[in-house]
């Protein structure tokens, strides 16, 4: 049927740091639904690039999330080189099946809420003009990763957690092990446990002396193992300020080369929330995919997959279908993008996405306000590209203004 060849795990390379893979385009274009060869047990899985197909997985409960096998869709140390069986970590909802899916998520699903997230706004924009007046003060040139867009997601999400926003170097430096691909398996574990361990020994004292975040409210829920409350715990400060810090240097970056869009956002700031969505569509950083695991022999769109054969989870292939959005390739900040899959869909849609919009509408429309000369200090290919991590964006953006 066609000439495009099997991929040999998920293709990552990036030859634009905005694009994704040429051969995912390709694979999208000629077989939506694919077979792939998974790295480095030559096991034969799956690989979703479409749009309406990844959703269509993403909402089918028969594509089990769980982790309790792992296998390695890339050929790196990052995960597993063979099959193997894992128990789910405790509290680690995000690689659970309804029902225990379910009941966790439902302790957090009153925390989330647009309403509440609204009320987090102002405290929000004072995070963002305290950095930017740090940032002001700042020789030049300076990184934005360093004063701005990691630190602003980092002390979010640790005062809404209850965590000490002074130790965060510890968490930052076991969450990049953990997500980087070259980390071994045994010290991406190690880790997991550390940050775990240390949610736990914040939830003893929290449960002993209840302040007003989450951590503490959790500590009251006698439903909830310690354990589960350090799985969760680990989930939400590593998503909360990995994701977000991504989006904000790798957005500022993209508007930064399409010095147009820049224009157009800057002339009518009204448009921030749609530039919002449209940079989650176009940018697409959860690098590797999310991956399935047939939970039975499921017949999908003329394809048998059988039970147990894996299935990878293209977020960048379907974001960028011609099948769901106009001319996809190109950066339109006036666009509707309704519908990307950045959040993913189904039981699984991202918790937090609603802080994670006003952490990115409140910090772009703070920084291209504040910083109207703002531009690259380097030429845009010296720019460090996050290709080695789960979470794709810029280790470093040295700017000026």
């Amino acid at each position: 049927m066609s000439t495009v060849e099997v991929p040999r795990g998920v293709p990552l390379d990036r030859p634009n740091p905005f694009d994704p893979s040429p051969q995912l385009t390709r694979l999208r274009e000629t077989r939506p639904i694919s077979r792939m060869i998974f790295f480095p047990d030559e096991h034969e899985g799956w690989l979703i690039t479409g749009h309406e197909q990844v959703k269509k997985v993403l909402a089918d409960t028969r594509f089990s999330s769980s982790s309790t096998f792992q296998r390695s869709p890339v050929d790196s140390p990052f995960l597993p080189k063979q099959l193997k069986e894992f128990p789910v970590e405790p509290g680690m909802f995000i690689r659970m099946d309804p029902p225990d899916h379910t009941r966790l998520r439902r302790k957090l699903t009153g925390v989330f809420t647009v309403k509440r997230m609204k009320v987090l706004e102002a405290r929000v924009a004072e995070i963002v003009n305290q950095h930017l007046d740090e940032l002001a003060a700042s020789p030049k040139p300076a990184d934005l990763v360093e004063k701005f867009a990691l630190p602003v997601p980092s002390m979010v999400i640790c005062e809404l957690l209850g965590v000490p926003y002074e130790e965060r170097a510890e968490f930052q430096t076991r969450s990049h092990k953990m997500l980087s691909f070259s980390t071994q398996p045994e010290e991406r574990m190690a880790s997991i446990k550390e940050i775990q361990e240390y949610i736990l020994g914040l939830a003893k004292q929290k449960r002993a002396e209840p302040t007003d975040d989450l951590l503490s409210d959790l500590t009251q829920d006698d439903d909830l193992e310690p354990a589960e409350m350090g799985g969760i715990g680990f989930l939400l400060l590593v998503a909360g300020h990995e994701t977000t810090a991504n989006m904000l240097g790798l957005g500022t970056f993209a508007l930064l080369e399409h010095p147009e869009q820049l224009e157009i956002l800057r002339d009518d700031p009204e448009l921030m929330p749609k530039a919002v969505e449209e940079l989650l569509r176009y940018l697409s950083i959860i690098h590797l995919g999310a991956r399935r695991i047939a939970a039975e022999d499921i017949e999908f769109e003329g394809h048998l997959i059988k039970k147990g054969d894996s299935v990878s989870i293209s977020v960048a292939g379907a974001n960028r279908d011609p099948n769901k959005f106009d001319d996809p390739d190109t950066l339109d900040v006036r666009r509707t993008a309704t519908g990307h899959v950045s959040f993913g869909h189904g039981v699984h849609q991202c918790l937090g996405q609603q802080l994670a919009r006003i952490e990115m509408r409140i910090g772009f429309e703070a920084l291209l306000r504040r910083f109207p000369g703002l531009r690259l200090a380097v030429d845009p290919s010296e720019v460090p590209l996050r290709t080695d991590m789960a979470i794709y964006g810029v280790h470093k953006l040295p700017v000026t203004w």
